[in-house]
C-alpha cells in the first residue's frame, strides 16, 4: 500500500467521516430518545475507532482464514446490528427517520467510486471494481440529488420512483459488493487473481467494507421499509 498516494487516503477519510456524520445526523432527528437511538449514537462511532484499531493492526491483512477475517469481524457484526434493528427498533426508530436524510447520503458513492478508480490506478484494487469495469455503482450517488427532490415531494409518483430508486441503488451497491469480496486474496477468491483487492484490507480503507457500505445498505433498507411497509399499513 506504499504506492498508493496520500491523497486518496485522506479523500477517502473525509468521505467516511461524511458518511458517519449525515447517519448519526438522521439518528438524532429520529423522534423520541429511544434506547435503539441512544444505542445507535454510541455504538457507530464506537465502531468506526474499532476498525481503526483492528485494521490498523493487520489484523485484515491474514487471508489465509475460512471465511476471511474482514467478513467474520467486519462486515458480518455490522449487518447483524442492521437485523436487530429491524427485529427491535423498527417503530421507536427506523420509523423515525427522516427519509430525506437516508436519501441524500447516497451522495457519498461519487467519492467513493472516485476513491476506488484511484485504487485501482495505484494497483491496490482491480479494475473491475471500477466503473471501467463492472461496477456502476457511481451512478446511484450522481442520481441521488434527484431521488431526494422526490423525498421531498410526498405525492405518489414521488413514492414509486422512489421505491424503483432504492431498488436500483441496491442492486448496484449488491453487484460491487459481491464483486469485492471474490476479489480479496483469501481462500474463497474467484476474480482478479492477478491484481486482488488488498486495499480494504488495510486502514482507512478497511472503513469502506465495515462503516460505508453498512450505512449504505441500512439506509436502502429504511427507505424501503417505509415507503413499501409504512405507507400500505
Amino acid at each position: 500500500m506504499d504506492q498508493v498516494p496520500a491523497f486518496i487516503s485522506v479523500v477517502f477519510m473525509v468521505t467516511t467521516f461524511i458518511t458517519v456524520g449525515i447517519f448519526l445526523f438522521a439518528t438524532r432527528s429520529a423522534g423520541s430518545d429511544s434506547f435503539a437511538k441512544r444505542f445507535l449514537l454510541f455504538i457507530v462511532p464506537f465502531w468506526l475507532f474499532l476498525q481503526f484499531v483492528v485494521a490498523s493492526s493487520g489484523f485484515y491483512l491474514n487471508t489465509a482464514s475460512l471465511p476471511p477475517r474482514l467478513f467474520v469481524f467486519g462486515l458480518a457484526p455490522a449487518l447483524l446490528l442492521i437485523l436487530g434493528l429491524f427485529v427491535f427498533a423498527r417503530s421507536s426508530l427506523i420509523t423515525a427517520l427522516p427519509l430525506t436524510l437516508l436519501t441524500i447520503i447516497h451522495v457519498i458513492r461519487i467519492p467513493v467510486e472516485l476513491t476506488l478508480a484511484w485504487l485501482a490506478e495505484a494497483r491496490a484494487v482491480p479494475e473491475i471494481m471500477t466503473f471501467h469495469g463492472t461496477n456502476l455503482d457511481i451512478l446511484s450517488g450522481m442520481t441521488a440529488p434527484l431521488a431526494f427532490y422526490f423525498a421531498i415531494k410526498d405525492r405518489p409518483v414521488s413514492r414509486i420512483v422512489l421505491i424503483v430508486w432504492n431498488l436500483a441503488a441496491l442492486a448496484l451497491v449488491l453487484n460491487i459488493v459481491i464483486t469485492a469480496i471474490l476479489c480479496i486474496p483469501s481462500p474463497i477468491q474467484k476474480l482478479a487473481f492477478d491484481q486482488p483487492n488488498v486495499a480494504v484490507l488495510n486502514f482507512p480503507y478497511a472503513w469502506l467494507a465495515t462503516v460505508i457500505v453498512p450505512i449504505v445498505f441500512f439506509s436502502h433498507f429504511a427507505s424501503l421499509y417505509k415507503l413499501l411497509i409504512l405507507r400500505r399499513a
